[in-house]
């Protein structure tokens, strides 16, 4: 079974950029397509990005952020640039059997317990 696991969140200044990262504590990524979402206080959880099996499809609700894959190290990657206070959250990982993008939270089977990330000054 894949079980997603999130790292790379932190406190961070305005205007830089973060690279989180997910990968599978359990079954390798490589059968999978990968999304991520984020949790804001007060909000519900919402889409950000998600990449295809193969890798060869992607969707950014954002132009700031880019999602891509490494099958060799079995990681999912979510860069972000120009962070800005509005983009703090729990950023979540998550993985779906479906061989295409899947930019709804329904769509997904596993997920990982988050990271946070935080945009202050």
């Amino acid at each position: 079974q894949v079980q997603p696991v999130e790292s790379g969140g932190g406190k961070v200044e305005p205007g830089t950029s973060l690279t989180l990262s997910c990968m599978s504590s359990g079954e390798t990524f490589s059968r999978v397509s990968v999304g991520w979402f984020r949790q804001a206080p007060g909000y519900d959880r919402g889409f950000v990005a998600a990449i295809s099996m193969a890798g060869g499809k992607t969707v950014s609700m954002d132009a700031r952020f880019t999602i891509s894959r490494d099958h060799a190290k079995n990681t999912v990657y979510l860069q972000m640039n120009n962070l800005q206070p509005d983009d703090t959250a729990i950023y979540y990982c998550a993985a779906t059997t479906d061989a295409y993008i899947v930019d709804y939270e329904t769509g997904y089977d596993y997920w990982g317990q988050g990271t946070q990330v935080t945009v202050s000054s």
